[in-house]
């Protein structure tokens, strides 16, 4: 196999020029900030940094660009097909290009910063999770360590961009650092060649642009190799790596054999807006089709179903997930369906309505929300080894197609339908506790404590997004010594509009409940489980507060 060193720089030039492309097995960019911090700062210390594989052929069937904005489509006759390194080669050119990528259809930006006067030691980079809530947190005190968190950052090399970073001189955008001189970085700053820290951070600046002129070592298959065996290959070379989730070496199998299917695959999730990056993200498409392609969710197999088998479970597949995801949607009222404990909650549904060909009784809807309601709150997918637990509820469906069944295989996980005081105690936000919660306060139209309107996710604007707000402040319990597992209790949790929590920031809740309690009645706190008794308002009764919360949830 020949071998090739290439430079970054390089790299990011074929992509641009679509000289350098992905096979249609390849799945989407998927990387967050945090991975490609840790790759600038690996390139930037000269780290390795893996190998680039690639496929060189005239073969070109249904390849696709890099998600980057603004790369040249071209029709040149052959291409290099990229096989490994599309999450590292998609970051860096972004970085270093400034153009955006595109993401569930928007373009969106990698931005990164340098510091420039970070440790010359080496610091183990710290792991930040961005983003990552459905639900905005409170705006009460989101200082919360701010200052402890930012002297800790001024330790790090490259970090995840943020506004509070932006207004700090020493921190610089590295995509500006590729595309400006140094004067143009430092002078703005007020530091010229007579300052100290002018040829400091001049050489640091050097070393960034040097990530340009790394190099990779670039293996070449073959363009001798048919399709298949370079699937083949992808398939091991992930495998070995545990690179990819088991749904994308599927995908890869059968892509070598159906041609278009990712097509296929994409058209399908446009249909459903917000969810249709969910869909590429969890497998779960793939997983469907090979559930109704052979009873089973595991992907063992993929390799010896026929096509036409495929084929034909791909239109059941997508009639059951339209089914399941609509079914959530209109009577379960889950619009994202990122709120969800898992992706294998939509198969059982689908499942089960394309058994019935959709002719689903109100006494059966009732079951399939019953259990549908346990599955999620109580993590059936979410312990342990959820394909084999997925396996078995499909086993009971393929062999009585009975819910009776379904939900008597769920009890023996679960033991009980009904949630007690001590299951809810200790749960955050991050608990399927958390989210069934906001189900039912959907269902029941619960409303903001000002504005009057009814939560939703799909609110809109910084004033009307939806919030979970402390109704104890965090910082007002803080003072008080209570740790961190009693203040963010789902119990101290409520839904409420960002305008509101603003307004309430962290007074105490005897001083604003009190006055929503006068304007707008005891239904606003009641709808929410939240006592309406002012002497469980107290800071002192909190404890109380809890308790009370606790057995009304």
């Amino acid at each position: 196999m020949p071998k090739q060193d290439i430079t970054v720089g390089q790299l990011k030039d074929k992509v641009l020029s679509g000289e350098l492309t992905l096979p249609e097995m390849q799945r989407r960019y998927v990387w967050t900030g945090v991975k490609v911090r840790d790759l600038l700062d690996s390139l930037y210390r000269g780290y390795p940094s893996g190998t680039i594989l690639v496929w060189e052929t005239d073969i070109i069937q249904n390849d696709r660009e890099l998600q980057i904005q603004d790369a040249v489509k071209t029709t040149l006759s052959s291409k290099l097909l990229l096989l490994d390194g599309q999450q590292r080669l998609t970051s860096l050119t972004a970085i270093l290009s400034g153009n955006p990528v595109m993401v569930r259809n928007k373009k969106r930006p990698i931005d990164i910063m340098f510091n420039l006067d970070h440790p010359d030691t080496f610091l183990e980079e710290m792991t930040v999770v961005e983003n990552e809530e459905e639900f905005d947190d409170d705006e009460d005190d989101n200082d919360e360590d701010e200052n402890d968190i930012l002297e800790e950052l001024r330790k790090r090399t490259f970090v995840v961009a943020s506004r509070s970073l932006k207004n700090d001189p020493n921190w610089v955008s590295v995509t500006d650092i590729f595309k400006k001189t140094d004067s143009q970085i430092l002078k703005p700053l007020n530091i010229n060649s007579d300052d100290a820290r002018w040829d400091k951070f001049s050489e640091r600046i050097k070393k960034v642009r040097r990530i340009e002129d790394y190099n990779y070592v670039m293996q070449i298959l073959d363009k001798k190799m048919s399709y298949e065996e370079v699937t083949e290959i992808f398939v091991r070379v992930n495998s070995l790596g545990v690179k990819l989730r088991g749904s994308d070496l599927a995908l890869a199998q059968i892509t070598s054999r159906w041609t278009g299917f990712m097509h296929e695959l994409e058209k399908f999730a446009a249909e459903f807006d917000n969810n249709e990056e969910y869909l590429h993200e969890t497998g779960i498409m793939i997983k469907s089709l090979v559930a109704f392609a052979t009873n089973q969710s595991k992907y063992k197999t993929v390799g010896r179903v026929p096509l036409e088998s495929f084929k034909l479970s791909w239109e059941k597949a997508k009639t059951g997930l339209r089914y399941a995801i609509n079914f959530l949607n209109s009577n379960v009222r889950i619009e994202n369906l990122r709120l969800l404990s898992s992706p294998f909650l939509l198969l059982p549904i689908a499942y089960y309505a394309i058994q019935k060909n959709e002719r689903i009784t109100d006494e059966e809807v009732k079951k399939i929300l019953l259990w549908f309601y346990t599955a999620h709150m109580k993590g059936r997918y979410s312990k342990g080894s959820s394909e084999s637990i997925l396996d078995s509820d499909l086993s009971v469906l393929n062999k009585t197609q009975s819910l009776d069944e379904l939900l008597n295989s769920l009890r023996l996980q679960v033991k009980d339908f009904t949630v007690t005081a001590e299951e809810v105690k200790t749960k955050n936000r991050r608990s399927p506790y958390f989210s069934m919660l906001f189900f039912i306060y959907k269902q029941k139209a619960v409303k903001d404590w000002f504005t009057g309107i009814a939560i939703s996710e799909k609110l809109t604007g910084r004033s009307h997004a939806l919030q979970f707000h402390h109704i104890y402040p965090k910082s007002l319990l803080r003072d008080l010594n209570y740790d961190r597992r009693e203040i963010n209790e789902i119990s101290n949790l409520a839904f409420i509009v960002g305008k509101t929590n603003r307004t309430i920031s962290n007074k105490e809740p005897k001083v604003y409940m009190t006055k929503i309690l006068q304007e707008r009645g005891k239904e606003v706190f009641t709808s929410q489980n939240i006592p309406h008794d002012p002497t469980l308002w107290e800071l002192s009764s909190y404890r109380q507060f809890l308790e009370y919360c606790m057995s009304s949830k």
